[in-house]
C-alpha cells in the first residue's frame, strides 16, 4: 500500500536531532500565542459557545467581541504585571476593528505575527489566486500598520490547502504555526525554498481544551502547569519549545483569566531557568543555528 504523503519534512525521532541551545543555555523556550480575532456579523465561521442558531448568531458573536473589548485588555494587564512577552496572532480586519488593541500590544514590543484577515473564513477552500490574495491582503495590513512584514504566519482555524507553505514562504514568511507535530522548530520543504515550522500547541491551547473538551479554568491551567513542569524536564537533555495558544474570549472570562494568572505566575516563578520570548525570536534563534536541509 502507498499512502499519500505531503513531502514537507523528513521523519526526525525526537531523540536523534542536530544539537544546539536557547541563549544562555537554556533548555525550555516558552512563548504565548495570543490570537485576537474579528468575526462577521451574521455569516461566515466562528467558535460557538452554545450550538448556533439562524443567523444573526447574536449570542455567539457577543462572546466572541467580549474578547476584544474586555478580556484582551485584562489579558494586557496580566501581562505586564507578570513582565511577559507575547506573539500576537492577528486577523488584519482587527486594524480597522480595534486598533487600539493592536496599538496597546505594540507597545509593549510584543510581535505581531499574521493570522489571516479573519476568522469568518478558511483559506484551504479558496483557489491559489484567491489563497494569494487572501496572503497578500493581511500581510500588508500588518506590514503598513507595523513598518516591517510580519515573520511568523497560523492560518486561521490552522486551515491550509496543499499549497499553503508555498504560497507563505513566497510572500516572505520564515515560519508557520500550522503544523504542530513536534516540540522543536523543523525545517519544511516548499517549491520555493525552506519555511521553518514552528510549534503550535494544540493540547496548551483554550479552544479544544476548554469549547472541545469542556475542561474547566482550573483543568486548563493545571494541564499548563503539567505540560511546563514535565518539560522543563524533558529539556535538560535538549532544547524544546513550549508554546500557550490563548483567545482573550475563552481565557479572558474572569473566573478563567484568575487560573490563567496561576498556571503563567507558576512559569514565572522558574524564569531563571526557561527562556521567556516570542515565536520570532525562536525562529531567529533556531534559523541561526540549524541550517535548512537541502531542497528536495
Amino acid at each position: 500500500m502507498t499512502l499519500a504523503q505531503h513531502n514537507r519534512y523528513d521523519y526526525a525521532p525526537i531523540t536523534d536531532r542536530a544539537a544546539f541551545a536557547w541563549p544562555k543555555g537554556k533548555g525550555l523556550a516558552v512563548y504565548l500565542g495570543i490570537n485576537l480575532e474579528h468575526f462577521a456579523f451574521g455569516t461566515g465561521l466562528g467558535a460557538e459557545l452554545a450550538p448556533g442558531g439562524p443567523q444573526p448568531d447574536v449570542l455567539n458573536y457577543a462572546w466572541r467581541d467580549y474578547g476584544n473589548r474586555v478580556g484582551a485588555w485584562r489579558m494586557l494587564d496580566m501581562l505586564d504585571h507578570l513582565e511577559l512577552p507575547a506573539t500576537v496572532l492577528v486577523n488584519s480586519e482587527m486594524y480597522d476593528y480595534a486598533p487600539d488593541l493592536i496599538a496597546a500590544h505594540r507597545t509593549r514590543g510584543d510581535e505581531i505575527a499574521g493570522h489571516g484577515r479573519t476568522n469568518s473564513e478558511r483559506q484551504s477552500s479558496l483557489d491559489e489566486a484567491q489563497e494569494t490574495a487572501l496572503i497578500a491582503e493581511a500581510t500588508a495590513a500588518i506590514t503598513t500598520a507595523e513598518k516591517h512584514s510580519p515573520a511568523g504566519w497560523l492560518s486561521p482555524w490552522i486551515a491550509e490547502s496543499i499549497i499553503t507553505p508555498d504560497l507563505l514562504q513566497e510572500a516572505g514568511y520564515r515560519y508557520t504555526m500550522n503544523w504542530c507535530m513536534d516540540d522543536q522548530p523543523v525545517w519544511m520543504y516548499t517549491r520555493s525554498g525552506p519555511l521553518l515550522s514552528m510549534p503550535y500547541p494544540q493540547e496548551v491551547n483554550d479552544i479544544p481544551a476548554i469549547v472541545a473538551r469542556k475542561d474547566s479554568a482550573a483543568d486548563f491551567a493545571d494541564l499548563i502547569i503539567d505540560t511546563f513542569d514535565e518539560m522543563l524536564e524533558q529539556a535538560k537533555t535538549q532544547p524544546l519549545v513550549m508554546g500557550i495558544a490563548l483567545h482573550p474570549y475563552i481565557v479572558g472570562q474572569p473566573a478563567r483569566l484568575r487560573h490563567l494568572r496561576r498556571a503563567l505566575t507558576h512559569i514565572c516563578g522558574h524564569r531563571d531557568d526557561v527562556w521567556l520570548t516570542t515565536a520570532g525570536q525562536i525562529a531567529e534563534s533556531f534559523t541561526a543555528q540549524i541550517p535548512p536541509p537541502q531542497q528536495k
